[in-house]
């Protein structure tokens, strides 16, 4: 039995054009399933019409010292968020370590995209904005 691939397909949300159908792009394979990660880690409750549980209260953390208790918080959420709104992935690890001197934090996530053996790795800082 042959096993057939799913392609995963996602608008960019930067709307840049297509180059020879002039249509908004599409984000394909590993780069639509880490935009749709990092779009659900910027997201806050009731921000998405008609979804208000979509989200999570990593933004109000951010308002929080940025110190180890914050960031073990900080992991908790982003676990929940992704498992719970993201079910073409798996988590293989992830770490959050605070960086109190520039009030932030560093986020890097290992996960699996279903069917797939080949490990994604996402890092970011996230950190206030007011």
């Amino acid at each position: 039995k042959i096993m057939q691939q799913r392609i995963f397909t996602d608008l960019d949300l930067n709307f840049s054009k297509h180059p020879i159908t002039k249509d908004v792009a599409k984000k394909i394979k590993e780069n639509a399933i880490i935009g749709a990660v990092r779009n659900l880690l910027q997201t806050n409750y009731f921000e998405r019409p008609f979804n208000p549980t979509l989200g999570s209260n990593i933004n109000a953390l951010l308002f929080e010292p940025a110190d180890d208790v914050t960031a073990i918080a900080m992991a908790k959420e982003i676990r929940l968020l992704i498992t719970n709104f993201e079910p073409r992935v798996k988590i293989d690890e992830l770490q959050v370590n605070a960086d109190p001197d520039n009030n932030r934090f560093e986020v890097t996530i290992r996960f699996y995209i279903i069917n797939s053996v080949k490990p994604i790795t996402i890092s970011l800082f996230l950190q206030r904005l007011r």
